[in-house]
């Protein structure tokens, strides 16, 4: 037999590129959720949860306290008053539910959007806005409330969470670490090293990545062939994903993740599948890259209102519902003036500060910079005489 009769025979391999949205897909995951988008309160098998009137009345309080926070920070960005505000609107259960999670003993390693958790750790929210009107580094004592600093580069907290989860179990302690992180994020290659240490250490770390679809502009299926969550089978730890809009999911998941973690059983990656609802941050128009109805569609699943329903419709009395409600509105006024009158007491940040810790020592170039840009800025001053 020739060789080319031999390889007449051979079956032909296909040069037809197959497209990726041909390609099979996995069914839609398992969604952990207790608290229905219609305010429907549910089971899970494996996350139970029983919270009182009080605990779910402060879980509420906590969210409709966070927006309000969050909603004054963006006006003042608006305003002026601040350089750059990144929302957290939509992402209130998420946050509010993990941080309600934590022991104080426990280390948060937030990125720059965990207004809620920090909320949570008891962090001054007007603290939270020195760094985004340029007068500070971050402003608060990360030890003083086991919440560090905001983190502005994409993903390294995580490798930050890790290295210091390993320290705590070097140290015999029982306690926690959290990091949280977005979709985006989950491309970056410190989150992929900070889940292969995590899993080789057996560290006590939370990965919380929450979901909320949108890497600036771009959306998850760029981000990713498979769920998020997923990705923790191929380091050798659980992953789950759970219902971001629904803080008695996120708090009971959040709440088990923890314990496994402080129990000496590693780390656990979680899912929060929820959505920004504004821009990613005040100098991004998300009207560019995304569709009103997508947006529309995300508010019937809003964490807020569901909780509210559930407490008007099963938890308090009408009467009791009423006055709970307008106390909390008071008191959201309250936070708001609070806020607009402490960020506007606050010095103008310093133009040429940015200049100064570059280098330890002088720098030829840093110093010709600083000069023109003072030239620069005081270019206007002369334009106005």
């Amino acid at each position: 037999m020739t060789v080319e009769s031999t390889a007449a025979r051979k079956p032909r391999r296909s040069t037809k590129r197959v497209s990726a949205a041909k390609k099979p897909q996995s069914a839609e995951p398992q969604l952990v959720q207790l608290l229905t988008p219609e305010g429907v309160r549910v089971e899970h098998p494996d996350y139970g949860i029983d919270l009182s009137a009080e605990e779910l009345r402060g879980l509420y309080r906590d969210m409709v306290l966070t927006r309000r926070f969050d909603g004054e920070a963006t006006a003042l960005q608006r305003q002026g008053e601040l350089g750059l505000w990144a929302s957290l609107l939509g992402q209130e259960a998420a946050q509010i539910g993990s941080g309600r999670a934590l022991r104080d003993d426990d280390y948060v390693f937030p990125t720059y959007r965990e207004h809620g958790v920090a909320w949570c750790r008891g962090v001054n929210p007007t603290n939270l806005l020195g760094m985004f009107r340029g007068v500070n580094h971050g402003g608060w004592d990360p030890s003083s409330n086991n919440f560090h600093l905001y983190t502005i580069v994409i993903g390294s907290q995580t490798l930050h969470a890790t290295g210091y989860a390993m320290g705590v179990a070097k140290d015999g302690a029982d306690s926690a670490v959290i990091a949280y992180f977005g979709d985006g994020a989950s491309s970056q290659g410190d989150v992929a090293e900070s889940f292969t240490f995590s899993a080789v250490y057996n560290a006590p770390v939370v990965f919380f990545c929450q979901n909320n679809q949108w890497a600036i502009s771009e959306p998850t299926e760029k981000q990713t062939r498979v769920p998020l969550y997923q990705r923790a089978q191929g380091f050798g730890f659980p992953g789950v994903r759970v219902d971001g809009n629904d803080v008695l999911a996120c708090l009971a998941v959040t709440r088990s993740a923890l314990e496994r973690a402080r129990n000496g059983e590693g780390p656990t990656l979680i899912e929060a599948f929820t959505y920004r609802m504004g821009a990613h941050t005040t100098s991004d128009d998300p009207t560019k890259y995304r569709h009103d109805d997508e947006r529309q569609a995300w508010e019937a699943k809003d964490p807020i209102l569901r909780l509210r329903t559930y407490l008007e419709n099963d938890v308090l009395g009408k009467d009791e519902a009423a006055a709970f409600f307008a106390a909390l509105e008071e008191e959201s006024d309250a936070l708001a003036k609070r806020v607009r009158e402490a960020v506007r007491a606050m010095p103008d940040p310093d133009d040429l500060s940015m200049f100064d810790h570059v280098y330890a020592d002088g720098h030829a170039l840093v110093d010709e910079e600083r000069a023109q840009f003072a030239a620069y800025q005081a270019s206007f001053a002369e334009e106005g005489k």
